[in-house]
């Protein structure tokens, strides 16, 4: 299918249902499935759910509440602490599989209690080149994922956010602080903390796509490699202010910023 036929079978996917929850993270996926609900089913008919946690970049969450308010959008936020769902915390290879099947749980219980026919997410065809155990979780709490459906790729996702004059068109991937730990580093509320302080002063320099991997107490920085020469270019400020956040050595990968890049241990990506 081409782009067209591809838009026109979300929109399809979209209408067989009356009234939908779309769990909602403010990232480039989730805002667009969001924004053609809304369009599509009438925003009475649309209600987003946020989950807020430590583990959850700040920036997003504060984006999710602002995207709601200028579209009309009715959101239910809630909180959940990820370092009491059993195992999680232990930072096993399935964690993401544990996380999400909390997480999706109380997204569909206030799904119901809200009379909705379903739950969307926003996974698209490029997730299934990856290795998230999540989608387990997705698949047994019978979660729909009209983009997936739609055979929507992350590109083809952006031309449609672009098309609609979505902010999110050209917005670097976000994801679980927790993905920024070692497999088997035990997840702890400091870290996260530490990992997204260092993130946002990145950000806020100038610095689009940026994962701070953790490594003990070494920051490993990855960056697009076009803008590793202004890692350099700000060493001095990035070195004294990511130490004061508590990291003891500060890197740059010299392989730039890759997707999943945690996930060597195990031989695959997410």
């Amino acid at each position: 299918m081409n782009l067209t036929e591809k838009e026109q079978e979300l929109n399809r996917i979209i209408t067989e249902h009356g009234r939908v929850a779309v769990a909602f993270s403010s990232g480039v996926d989730s805002t667009l499935l969001l924004k053609i609900c809304a369009d599509t089913l009438g925003k009475e008919n649309v209600i987003a759910i946020t989950a807020c946690s430590l583990a959850f970049p700040e920036m997003e969450q504060n984006e999710s509440i602002e995207f709601c308010k200028n579209e009309g959008i009715r959101q239910i936020k809630f909180n959940i602490n990820q370092l009491k769902i059993p195992g999680f915390c232990s930072n096993p290879p399935d964690r993401c599989y544990i996380c999400k099947k909390a997480i999706f749980t109380e997204i569909c219980r206030i799904a119901e209690e809200q009379n909705c026919d379903c739950v969307f997410e926003g996974s698209n065809l490029d997730d299934d080149n990856d290795y998230r155990p999540g989608m387990r979780a997705i698949k047994e709490l019978s979660v729909i994922s009209p983009l997936k459906q739609a055979e929507l790729t992350k590109a083809e996702i952006r031309k449609l956010s672009a098309k609609l004059n979505l902010k999110t068109a050209q917005k670097p991937s976000l994801a679980c602080l927790a993905t920024r730990l070692e497999y088997g580093d035990t997840i702890t509320e400091d870290k996260l903390k530490m990992i997204d302080k260092a993130e946002q002063m990145l950000i806020n320099l100038g610095f689009n796509q940026v994962r701070v991997r953790m490594h003990g107490k070494t920051a490993r920085i990855e960056v697009e490699k076009s803008q590793m020469q202004a890692v350099l270019d700000n060493k001095d400020e990035i070195n004294e202010t990511l130490k004061s956040y508590g990291f003891d050595y500060i890197t740059l990968d010299l392989n730039g910023y890759i997707q999943g890049s945690m996930n060597k241990a195990i031989g695959k990506q997410i």
